[in-house]
């Protein structure tokens, strides 16, 4: 598998960005190219603008242009080409696309596309969104608050909401936790229940600016190859991109911050050949069981306590 690391935060910068982030991620993955890789991996919303929304509903001349730009560069590939790319798609389908305001009538996912042949053959939306940043959770409850920070330009996103296992040529099977999806054991644990043979997370950390978060990360990350005996691959915009074996180990991470490719040899554990663990199959069971226990020993230390007060007193 081939990562690319652009090393640059997607949003900051409107159409130039895009362009030449996209310019960046099609040099690297070129270059790649030459080691003969299976797939090509980029990052959490590596591409923008939406690929699905402006191949059906066409605008502003310069971003259609960028979208068939990547179009075509993803049919010339002779793999498949997976990264983040944010899902437009119409809100209320008995309405035209731009409403009589000037506004869209559309809604948003966080989504990774897997791009084969020029055409997108299967999406997975963000199930777990980041609450305040890309969604408001109380937007009924404070609606002055939502549209301030709407005003400001915050990314709202839908929540998807069921697991989706993409599939190689070559019969290989991967889930692709988006960000902070790899801390949440029950998503991961999820996704292999329904068939991951590898778990490959897609991150944007580059707004941290700082090396200790993409650490921080990382480390989370770890518990989620240990968990389901599946190996974990980690492709970034900006670190820590790395390949994470069975027993926690972390493999050839890159270095951070830095513009770039590696190859890595991805081992592969079916469910065939290795079963599923203990956690996956029953996930936070034995955590509730001991939450539950302390709760009945707490429950009856305290009882116990009451009894002895009243019991000296008679």
């Amino acid at each position: 598998m081939a990562t690319i690391q652009h090393s640059a935060d997607t949003w900051k910068g409107g159409y130039a960005t895009y362009k030449n982030n996209f310019n960046i991620l099609r040099r690297m993955s070129l270059e790649a190219l030459g080691s003969d890789p299976d797939i090509i991996l980029w990052s959490e919303t590596a591409f923008v603008p939406s690929v699905a929304w402006h191949e059906n509903y066409p605008s502003d001349p310069a971003t259609s242009a960028l979208v068939e730009e990547f179009v075509a560069f993803g049919k010339s590939l002779p793999i498949p080409l997976v990264t983040g790319n944010p899902e437009g798609v119409i809100d209320d389908p008995s309405l035209p696309p731009l409403l009589s305001d000037g506004s869209w009538n559309r809604k948003d996912y966080n989504t990774v596309i897997f791009f084969e042949d020029g055409k997108i053959k299967n999406t997975y939306r963000k199930q777990h969104l980041v609450p305040f940043t890309e969604h408001f959770p109380y937007e009924k409850q404070l609606p002055l608050l939502y549209n301030i920070l709407l005003a400001n330009d915050y990314n709202w996103w839908e929540k998807g909401h069921e697991p989706v296992v993409f599939e190689t040529e070559e019969g290989v099977k991967f889930s692709t936790p988006i960000c902070f999806e790899d801390v949440f054991g029950y998503l991961n644990a999820g996704f292999v229940a329904s068939g991951a043979d590898v778990i490959v997370n897609m991150t944007n950390d580059g707004w941290s600016k700082a090396v200790s978060a993409e650490v921080q990360h990382l480390a989370l990350a770890v518990f989620r190859s240990i968990e389901n005996r599946r190996t974990t691959v980690r492709g970034t915009n900006s670190g820590m991109t790395c390949v994470i074996d069975v027993t926690g180990k972390i493999v050839d991470p890159m270095e951070p911050f830095k513009v770039g490719w590696h190859i890595y040899d991805v081992p592969v554990f079916t469910s065939e050949a290795h079963g599923f663990t203990f956690y996956t199959r029953h996930v936070d069971w034995f955590a509730f069981l001991t939450i539950y226990l302390s709760i009945f020993l707490l429950a009856g230390s305290s009882l116990y306590r009451l009894y002895l007060f009243f019991s000296r007193r008679k």
